[in-house]
């Protein structure tokens, strides 16, 4: 039989299992490598949190200072993502974010040289820019490889790696924080940023050598497998008429909406993501490692919770009322963990409710884009959508820096945080258009 009959064939007769086959099949060549990237990536954006103290103490830097260099990072990051994604699309993902990872890597690592304030802003506001565009290129590049059916599994497969930086970055950090501080004359926060930066340089020429820019060029997928696989993406994907670039993403029902989810959802998990350790440490746990294995807490309840939801999702077919359920979650968690914020015990349970809904709403959240753009307006608009989310991460810092400074306290911001929650969960409720309401294709 001719490869063209063997591909006709294969379309026509792969059952239900076989399609799970192939996917799985997928999905252990790309997912691990892909995992272990995302992994870094979110450690490189909760270490600072980690750093925070032992870096505040010798660069002399007030809460509202700390509070503004973790946020130049996200700026960094917000004026980059868009042109980068762009530029992505027409280069290849496999080439563009090699190039991210290599990049951030070095600036990361270049960390150990930060002595003064100005420089602790500049390198964090360049650690942003180089970063940008990575999470919306492989969120874009999932799009090429995986069926929407199966979107909501992924995704949460991906954002596990965020679950996991946390699990295992968490106890590791304040390992390195607490037993590496003066080893060859470095503080610990210096060995901090140059053992989670080195690494991304050596994965990102992995991606390189190992990932592939399409289905066509997967020499491990027979001709059958990747007919079946196109045609799966092609038939379950809705293209709407308007959505198939940057300025017909934007103009599209919905899509400016979703942006203002993602930012509101973003200040929920950079209030988690830089604010926990601090958190821990004012409800009166001093030692470094404790700390990092507390902080792990919330992690391990987001990464069961998108697990569970991420199939149930899949399954049903339904994403609006999850990511609604989720945002509720976080918003008890961030009004307990204000309430019961110096009591140990009882603010780790609060953190693991917070983490539950915050961490599992993120990649529920990113099944909802694709059902409106597709090609360039993909590329573009799921980074145009960050990018807005990623204002969260400016304003959520800063904010909660601000109101410790004129306080003493952290917990007027938990409220605030724990309010802006709500109130997303009641615009994914009700605000969102009938295009974005309707069920996908279930399995």
């Amino acid at each position: 039989m001719s490869d063209l009959g063997a591909v006709a064939t294969g379309s026509r007769q792969h059952s239900g299992h076989d399609a799970a086959t192939i996917i799985r099949k997928v999905a252990w060549r790309l997912m691990p490598l892909i995992m272990i990237c995302y992994l870094f990536a979110f450690f490189d954006r909760i270490n600072i949190s980690f750093a925070k103290f032992q870096l505040q103490s010798d660069l002399g830097l007030s809460d509202t200072a700390y509070g503004l260099g973790a946020s130049l990072f996200v700026i960094g990051y917000v004026l980059f993502e868009v042109p980068s994604n762009l530029f992505l699309y027409k280069v290849g993902a496999r080439r563009w974010i090699a190039r991210i990872m290599i990049s951030w890597g070095l600036a990361t690592a270049a960390m150990v040289f930060v002595h003064t304030e100005w420089q602790f802003y500049g390198l964090r506001f360049l650690i942003g820019a180089m970063e940008a565009g990575f999470a919306p290129g492989v969120l874009y590049y999932l799009t090429l490889w995986f069926p929407p059916s199966y979107r909501g599994r992924i995704t949460s497969m991906l954002f596990l790696a965020s679950a996991f930086s946390g699990l295992v970055g968490a106890p590791v950090a304040g390992l390195v924080i607490g037993h590496m501080n003066g080893v060859l004359g470095m503080p610990g926060w210096h060995w901090l940023f140059l053992l989670g930066g080195l690494p991304c340089v050596a994965l990102g020429i992995l991606v390189l050598k190992l990932l592939k820019d399409r289905i066509e060029d997967a020499g491990w997928l027979s001709a059958a497998e990747k007919s079946y696989l196109s045609s799966q993406i092609a038939q379950q994907s809705r293209h709407p008429s308007s959505g198939h670039s940057l300025m017909g993403a934007i103009r599209t029902p919905g899509f400016l909406t979703l942006g203002l989810v993602y930012f509101l959802i973003q200040v929920a998990s950079y209030g988690l993501n830089f604010w926990a350790p601090h958190l821990i440490r004012v409800a009166g746990t001093n030692n470094p490692t404790v700390v990092g294995l507390l902080t792990a807490v919330p992690y391990i309840a987001g990464a069961i919770c998108m697990v569970v939801v991420g199939r149930m999702s899949d399954a049903t077919g339904e994403r609006r009322r999850f990511v609604c359920g989720l945002l509720v979650m976080a918003a008890v968690g961030f009004f307990a963990a204000g309430f019961f914020d110096k009591q140990t015990a009882l603010l780790v349970v609060a953190l693991a409710v917070m983490g539950a809904g915050v961490v599992a709403s993120i990649p529920a959240f990113w099944a909802l884009p694709p059902k409106l753009v597709t090609g360039a307006g993909a590329a573009g608009g799921i980074a145009l959508i960050n990018t807005l989310g990623q204002i969260g991460g400016i304003v959520s810092p800063v904010m909660v820096g601000r109101v410790r400074d004129l306080t003493g306290s952290t917990t007027p911001a938990l409220y605030v945080i724990g309010a802006t929650s709500l109130v997303c969960a009641l615009i994914v409720l009700y605000g969102l258009p009938e295009s974005l309401r309707q069920k996908d294709a279930s399995q």
